[in-house]
């Protein structure tokens, strides 16, 4: 998987065999997840597939330099998704994915988050503003553990521990109303 480069394709589909490719490289890979990008770096746009699996830990981050809003829509499996004051409490966490009643969020530039896959072979379609700059694309806060660092694990535990334990499923009669 190419990160540096754009699909040669002038149309890439987002395929299950794709999906099933993508979760078995995650699987494989050290940090427990892959990206699949359909953007070149200098693109304007963002676009990507974010497999992950459970136990992956995503440092809360945010983009703030230059400002950037990003967009989460669950393809497949679910997430706890979290947002933090600049202290590092939680303002919010919140069961999201294609099962549950919020299936996506947009994130204003700015706002401290993070997800943790809740489900194997969890797919995330992921959207941010461009140009893609890896000295700037991201800003770390100093209450929360790098990736790797031996915390991370029970930092990431604590938050999923955080998640709402009744976060209800859509039914059948909510899917109709819909």
């Amino acid at each position: 998987m190419d990160r540096s480069a754009r699909s040669r394709l002038p149309v890439e589909y987002i395929t299950r065999a794709l999906l099933r490719r993508l979760a078995a490289a995650a699987r494989r890979a050290p940090r427990g997840r892959v990206n699949h990008n359909f953007h070149a770096y200098d693109d304007g746009y963002q676009r990507l597939l974010n497999v992950v699996q459970p136990g992956s830990y995503i440092r809360p981050h945010r983009h703030g330099h230059p400002p950037k809003s990003e967009s989460f829509l669950v393809l497949r499996g679910e997430i706890g998704l979290f947002t933090f004051d600049e202290r590092g409490g939680i303002l919010e966490a919140r069961h999201v994915g294609p099962h549950r009643e919020t299936l996506g969020v947009d994130i204003a530039p700015g706002v401290w988050h993070c997800f943790a896959a809740l489900h194997e072979d969890t797919v995330v379609f992921e959207g941010k503003n461009g140009p893609y700059d890896p000295a700037t694309d991201k800003q770390f806060p100093d209450w929360a553990p790098a990736d790797g660092e031996g915390k991370a694990r029970d930092y990431l535990a604590s938050l999923i521990d955080r998640l709402p334990r009744s976060a209800p499923r859509r039914t059948r009669e909510s899917r109709e109303a819909t």
